[in-house]
């Protein structure tokens, strides 16, 4: 599988993942979109869910222009989401796409959902299709599954967990300067 069309696959398969957890608990997202006034029916959600777990299935399975644009677009559409949920100030929980985990907004998200948009999009742009770059040899079909397991796993960690350890840090950070603060610290400015 080539440098392009590894990393779309990936987003593919994560876009997959996050329309079916979607699909099966649209609740989260309802949330989310209500908190920041967009259209927000479970209806509603079920349906761009299912369309987002067919695109996702259909770019890993079949590729091709029209469906890696699909995908670029849909992380395109992701990141104005979220950039508005940071832009809002509210506080919002999850969006679903991990189901019911709390994963509130974060710039990490923006990130990448820009980068797996940039990803699908160079392989719209150079045409690629899965079924064409896919080994014949079965043993390389199950490494490539592997890889891509690992890598939906690894995304996860950077969209849910990363944003958590960074929160931590920073409240860690906070805690130690009040407390270095309240115990007269040499660098606090006499009153």
């Amino acid at each position: 599988m080539s440098l392009i069309l590894g990393p779309a696959v990936l987003a593919a398969a994560l876009l997959s993942v996050a329309g079916a957890q979607k699909l099966l608990d649209p609740t989260m997202t309802v949330g989310a979109l209500r908190a920041l006034r967009l259209p927000s029916s479970p209806m509603l959600v079920r349906v761009g869910s299912a369309a987002e777990l067919a695109v996702g299935v259909g770019a890993v399975t079949l590729g091709g222009p029209v469906l890696w644009a699909l995908v670029g677009a849909s992380y395109l559409a992701f990141s104005l989401v979220v950039a508005a949920a940071l832009r809002s100030g509210q506080m919002l929980g999850s969006c679903g796409c991990f189901g019911r985990e709390e994963t509130p907004p974060h710039r990490m998200h923006v990130g990448l959902n820009l980068a797996f948009a940039a990803a699908s999009g160079l392989a719209a742009v150079a045409g690629r299709s899965t079924v064409d770059e896919l080994p014949a040899a079965i043993l390389e079909r199950v490494g490539i599954a592997s890889l891509l397991v690992v890598g939906v796993v690894l995304s996860y960690a950077c969209y849910v967990e990363l944003p958590r350890l960074f929160a931590a840090a920073a409240t860690v950070r906070e805690l130690d300067f009040a407390g270095l603060n309240q115990a007269g610290h040499p660098h606090q400015r006499p009153r």
